[in-house]
């Protein structure tokens, strides 16, 4: 399915978010020569550890899609503040409609609408109205899903301010993606919720 994508919109409600729900699938459709854009929504100023400048995420998404292969040019950073995006639902909503007349993609990654985070739950629910002809799929964050439908398989560290999260733990990531891939037979896998496929 992801072979026929030359288009692909990675939505992340904060940074490292896209990385950490589907790096792998964004690096294997970079590699397969599609062309990829990052938009985050927030760059989470205050979920920052002390210490780290105001800054320290807006830089770091961009050293963390670089590794990937995107490109500076499609990387979009907005700064809604963290935890306030059901105040800012509309404003988002005409985010996402925006890109959908400017580019027009042939896939949407976006959270689950499963995700219990508000600034996930908001970015999800409004993709799905800007982006209704369009395949959309929801990627996986483990530790804010109780509940997740594992409908398709796919087979960080430059995100130094986040490393005291357990969840940035290296085996940690490794071990669910070895345990997605196993149940696919596959080394590695990601895993996404399908919404809507247009073929």
């Amino acid at each position: 399915m992801i072979e026929a994508w030359k288009r692909v919109l990675v939505l992340a409600p904060h940074t490292d978010d896209g990385e950490f729900g589907c790096g792998g699938t964004m690096a294997r459709l970079v590699d397969a020569g599609a062309e990829v854009r990052y938009v985050a929504f927030s760059i989470a100023t205050k979920s920052l550890p002390e210490g780290f400048a105001p800054d320290t995420l807006a830089r770091e998404v961009r050293e963390a899609t670089a590794e990937i292969g995107i490109p500076e040019s499609h990387l979009h950073v907005h700064d809604f503040e963290v935890r306030t995006f059901p105040e800012h639902r509309q404003e988002i909503l005409e985010v996402l409609i925006t890109l959908w007349e400017e580019w027009k993609p042939d896939a949407v990654l976006q959270p689950s609408l499963h995700d219990v985070h508000q600034d996930h739950q908001v970015v999800a629910a409004e993709s799905l109205r800007a982006f209704k002809r369009t395949t959309i799929l929801g990627y996986e964050i483990p530790w804010n899903n109780f509940n997740f439908d594992l409908q398709a398989y796919v087979a960080l560290e430059k995100y130094a301010s986040q490393q005291h999260r357990r969840y940035s733990d290296a085996e940690y990531i490794w071990n669910i993606a070895r345990t997605h891939g196993i149940n696919v037979n596959r080394s590695y896998a990601e895993v996404f919720e399908v919404y809507r496929v247009v073929a």
